[in-house]
C-alpha cells in the first residue's frame, strides 16, 4: 500500500517507516524536525547522535534495498499538507506530526501555545487533506493513553455504554488529561470524531502508554538508524529515563510516592500495533479506539526492576523518592481494557531483564555522551 507518515523523524515515526518500508510498502515521511530543535533550545537532545532524515533514508536503502521517500515541510502549513496528499495519494495515514512532550507543553506560554497551534493545526490539516484529497484513505492517529487520566473505574477501549434514567447509549470515554500535551490529544480525538460522523472518514485511533526500546528488525541493520533515545526530564520517558540514571550513577528519581500507574510497550510492539492497524483497516464512518499497551506498573515496579538489571550487570542502582513537580494521583486505581490489539493478532515483548540488559549495554555504550543536568527536573506544573 502507498503510506504516509506524518512526523517520520520521530521516536516511533522513524522506525514505523522502516518497518513498512521492509514489508515492501510504498512510504514516504514528512517532518519539519520540530522535536530536533525543540530539544536542542531547551539542552535536551538525544543521547545518540541522529543522522539527518533524508541521510537516515540514504543508510536504509543501502543496507535494505528499500526506499523510504523524504520531504521535509511544515505539516501545520495547509498548503504544505495538501500538496503532499496530492503527490503521494495516501491509502493509509499514519500521523505522528505532534509535540510530543508533556513537561514542554508546561514549561510556559510560549511552549503551551507551540505546542496547542501545532498538534491541533496538523490534525486538522490532515482530516481534510483525506476529506478533500483522499477520501478513501485510513487515518491512524497516536493518541495516549493520558487522555483518560486515572479514573476510578475500568477504563474500556475508547468507548463506554451509559444508562441513564432508563435510556441506553455510547459515548466516547470520559477524559481527563494531566496535561496540556495530552489535552491536545483529547481534542485530536474529539475533531476526528466529528469528521468521521460528519464525512464518513475511516480512523484509527491508538491511545498508546508511554514505550521504551531501541532496537528493531531494521534499526539494528546499522547503529545510525536507531530510534531517538531521549534521557532528559523533558522528552525521556520514564524506562529510558531511569536506565540511562542507572549507568551514570544517579539515583532513580521516583517522582513522590511512587504509585503512579500506567500501561507501558516495547517499542517493537509499537510497530506490531500500526502494522495490525494498517492491514485491518477501520471501516468507512468508524472511529475505532484502541488501547495500545501490554502491561501496567507503577514507577515503583519499574524503578525495582531497573535496579535489579543493573546489579545483575554490575551496576550499583540507587532509588531516590523525590517531590513530584507534576500534579497527578500518585497512589491510584488503574485497570486499561486492553484486547482489542492482541484479538488482531498481537505478540507482546514484555519488560524483562533481558531487554532491560540490552537497552543498559547500547546506554553503556554511550555512557560518555550523558549529561547529568538534564535528567532532575527543570519543569513544574504549578
Amino acid at each position: 500500500m502507498r503510506v504516509l507518515i506524518l512526523g517520520g523523524d520521530g521516536y516511533l515515526g522513524w522506525p514505523t517507516a522502516m518497518d513498512f518500508a521492509a514489508a515492501g510498502h510504498e512510504v514516504t515521511v514528512a517532518d519539519n524536525y520540530l522535536r530536533r530543535r525543540i530539544a536542542e533550545s531547551t539542552d535536551s537532545e538525544a543521547l545518540l547522535p541522529a543522522p539527518s532524515l533524508r541521510e537516515r533514508a540514504q543508510i536504509f536503502a543501502e543496507v535494505s534495498g528499500q526506499d523510504i521517500a523524504v520531504r521535509i515541510g511544515d505539516l501545520s502549513d495547509p498548503d504544505f499538507m495538501f500538496e503532499l496528499f496530492k503527490e503521494t495519494a495516501p491509502e493509509t495515514v499514519i500521523h505522528y506530526a505532534e509535540q510530543p512532550s508533556a513537561p514542554y507543553s508546561m514549561r510556559g506560554f510560549r511552549e503551551a501555545r507551540e505546542t496547542f497551534q501545532n498538534n491541533l493545526d496538523v490534525t486538522f490539516n490532515c482530516i481534510w487533506a483525506v476529506k478533500d484529497i483522499s477520501p478513501h484513505a485510513h487515518i491512524i492517529k497516536l493518541g495516549t493513553m493520558g487522555e483518560y487520566g486515572t479514573p476510578n473505574i475500568d477504563i474500556e477501549e475508547g468507548w463506554l455504554e451509559i444508562e441513564h434514567k432508563g435510556r441506553k447509549d455510547t459515548f466516547l470515554y470520559p477524559r481527563a488529561a494531566g496535561s496540556l500535551y495530552h489535552t491536545t490529544k483529547v481534542l485530536d480525538t474529539d475533531l476526528l470524531w466529528f469528521y468521521v460522523r460528519t464525512h464518513g472518514l475511516r480512523v484509527t485511533d491508538l491511545m498508546q502508554g508511554p514505550v521504551y526500546g531501541v532496537s528493531t528488525d531494521e534499526a539494528d541493520l546499522d547503529p545510525r538508524l536507531c530510534p531517538n533515545f531521549h534521557y532528559d526530564d523533558i522528552f525521556g520517558t520514564v524506562v529510558n529515563r531511569f536506565l540511562a540514571q542507572a549507568v551514570a550513577g544517579v539515583p532513580l528519581t521516583v517522582y513522590g510516592s511512587g504509585g503512579q500507574k500506567r500501561g507501558y510497550l516495547n517499542l517493537r510492539d509499537t510497530l506490531q500495533c500500526i502494522r495490525l492497524a494498517a492491514d485491518h483497516p477501520a471501516q468507512t464512518g468508524e472511529l475505532r479506539i484502541f488501547n495500545q499497551l501490554t502491561e501496567t506498573l507503577t514507577v515503583n515496579e519499574l524503578a525495582e526492576r531497573v535496579q535489579q538489571a543493573g546489579q545483575h550487570m554490575g551496576i550499583d542502582v540507587e532509588i531516590k523518592s523525590i517531590a513530584n513537580p507534576r500534579k497527578e494521583k500518585e497512589e491510584h486505581y488503574y485497570k486499561p481494557v486492553h484486547s482489542g490489539l492482541t484479538e488482531l493478532g498481537l505478540e507482546p515483548h514484555y519488560l524483562s531483564e533481558t531487554v532491560l540488559g540490552g537497552m543498559l549495554e547500547r546506554i553503556i555504550e554511550n555512557r560518555h555522551r550523558i549529561d547529568i543536568n538534564r535528567i532532575m527536573p527543570r519543569v513544574s506544573w504549578s
